[in-house]
């Protein structure tokens, strides 16, 4: 069995707009200075078509209790974009296999300052939030997912920001091609 580390202290690549590293630092620090970093956003869709959304832990790092549309997170230090995929994956959700890329794009406000690549997984569970970051999750169609982010932009705090602004566009063009 492998050594958990604490996330905090984690390693983690600083990097231009152009995904280019320019050093490494601690998470923590990533965190504080809100420095530019990678960050992969997985879509779990049911053979259906649904779309799993889940709510965060209270403990996390950034963004605490607030639904999320995809599953995923920071990459570390050294780690490729398709590791750091499947990592998240087996994490956050319990399931393995090779996610396909389907977009990518930059994220930034006074939380975060990321690269992404965004992926999509067809998965109908069972799902397993080992890790503790998920506290709640369930599979919404398109329709009720977009009634739900249109109804709740309202309440800023229900949703988490940078899924929204990079995913559910991917999401919704999917739906409608």
């Amino acid at each position: 069995m492998g050594v958990v580390q604490d996330p905090a202290s984690e390693a983690v690549d600083v990097v231009d707009e152009d995904d280019r590293i320019l050093g490494t630092v601690p998470r923590s620090v990533m965190r504080t200075e809100n420095l530019r970093h990678r960050a992969t956003f997985i879509v779990v869709r049911s053979s259906c078509g649904e779309v799993l959304v889940h709510r965060r832990a209270e403990h996390k790092d950034v963004w605490p209790g607030r639904w999320d549309l995809a599953v995923g997170g920071v990459v570390r230090s050294g780690e490729s974009w398709a590791d750091a995929t499947r990592r998240e994956l087996a994490e956050e959700v319990g399931i393995e296999g090779d996610a396909v890329e389907i977009g990518r794009g930059r994220y930034r406000d006074d939380d975060v300052d990321l690269v992404a690549r965004i992926h999509r997984i067809v998965d109908d569970g069972p799902f397993r939030f080992a890790d503790g970051e998920v506290v709640e999750a369930c599979f919404v169609s398109v329709d009720e997912l977009g009634r739900r982010l249109h109804h709740e932009r309202a309440v800023p705090e229900a949703w988490v920001p940078d899924s929204v602004a990079l995913v559910w566009p991917l999401i919704a063009t999917e739906e409608a091609g």
